[in-house]
């Protein structure tokens, strides 16, 4: 496809970034790339190797690991999703745990492991025709990209949002763990050293608290010059 162009869709948690990114790379006929499963996949490894729990994380080990870490996407010919796998193999509903989402920050911080995600983010788009979701695609990743978005919305509609959307799994979870957990990744996200969690200067802010996703699709459609994708 000629004119292809970059993507990014950045937010806190739980704004309906994963949702809207694969809906509006099925409009471009782009990829869908979840940058956050790439850290929720290094999550779910590191809880299996005892690297981290609720109580100890042995950063150390970790990145001494790192050599034995392969992270990509694969294809899911089944849903026609491009899916995060961990050293070959798919991980898709572990890495949504409460477990993985309340630690998942705490990996993010490290910066041996985020430069190692950021190279295979580059691989990834290098030649275009993706759009990623994340926290610092548009400031870090891509900050080139030829459009850039930024979702927001309370807290409170967040947890409601994925206690919903655990509860729907049958997952057995109180609606105060789930707002813990979003409060407390909001503020490891946004004062990290490294990366954090901010709106690039020319990303377009979209405040979807009163939005459903048809009418979020349709602001960020209209954002974008379909002409790009015929030139």
């Amino acid at each position: 496809m000629v004119g292809q162009f970059i993507v990014t869709i950045d937010g806190t948690s739980s704004t309906g970034k994963s949702t809207i990114a694969k809906r509006i790379a099925k409009k471009l006929g782009y990829i869908y790339i979840d940058s956050g499963a790439m850290y929720r996949a290094l999550t779910y490894y590191a809880i299996q190797k005892k690297y981290i729990s609720k109580f100890h994380f042995d950063k150390k080990k970790l990145i001494k690991d790192i050599p034995n870490i392969y992270i990509d996407f694969q294809h899911n010919k089944v849903n026609n999703n491009f899916e995060v796998h961990l050293n070959g193999i798919s991980y898709e509903n572990k890495i949504r745990s409460l477990e993985v989402s309340n630690l998942v920050s705490q990996i993010a911080t490290v910066v041996e492991l985020r430069k190692q995600m950021v190279m295979v983010q580059h691989f990834l788009g290098k030649n275009k025709g993706i759009v990623m979701d994340g926290r610092d695609i548009g400031t870090v990743v891509f900050p080139n990209a030829e459009y850039k978005f930024f979702l927001e919305a309370s807290s409170e509609l967040r947890a409601k949002r994925r206690y919903d959307e655990l509860v729907k799994k049958n997952k057995e979870i109180s609606f105060n763990e789930v707002f813990e957990n979003i409060v407390s990744r909001d503020k490891l996200d946004i004062n990290r050293s490294n990366s954090p969690l901010i709106k690039a200067s020319d990303a377009i802010l979209i405040d979807t608290e009163n939005l459903n996703l048809d009418q979020v699709e349709s602001k960020i459609l209209e954002y974008i010059n379909f002409s790009n994708l015929n030139s």
